[in-house]
């Protein structure tokens, strides 16, 4: 079995709404990582003081086969046409611990998109 990892960095305002969207297109969990971050576009300034937006990088560990419509959710839920609202990407995996309970869920759902 194949995974990958899709992480996607975005404004917590959307955290809720990428995550059931994920779900929604099969993933089973996500791993919500509180952060700050700098772009392109300057941080707003208010009386001198810089206000940096909260961020979210959001990580969702997949079977190869679920990775592109996770994606599609994620980009869609996330507004990610949009400037400034975040970034996805995917990462290939090369080894897995710690999955050994849903082993056997993930064998049983891939036969059954088989036949």
């Amino acid at each position: 079995m194949r995974f990958k990892v899709i992480i996607a960095t975005v404004k917590t305002d959307v955290t809720d709404s990428i995550v059931d969207a994920a779900k929604a297109a099969g993933a089973t969990g996500a791993t919500i990582i509180p952060g700050r971050g700098t772009g392109i576009r300057e941080a707003k300034t208010f009386f001198g003081l810089t206000l940096e937006a909260q961020t979210d990088s959001v990580m969702f560990l997949l079977e190869e086969h679920l990775v592109e419509e996770v994606m599609k959710a994620i980009y869609e839920a996330g507004h990610f046409e949009k400037p400034g609202t975040g970034i996805a990407f995917v990462l290939p995996v090369d080894q897995v611990a710690g999955l050994e309970s849903q082993m056997e869920s993930f064998k049983n759902r891939l036969s059954n998109e088989k036949t």
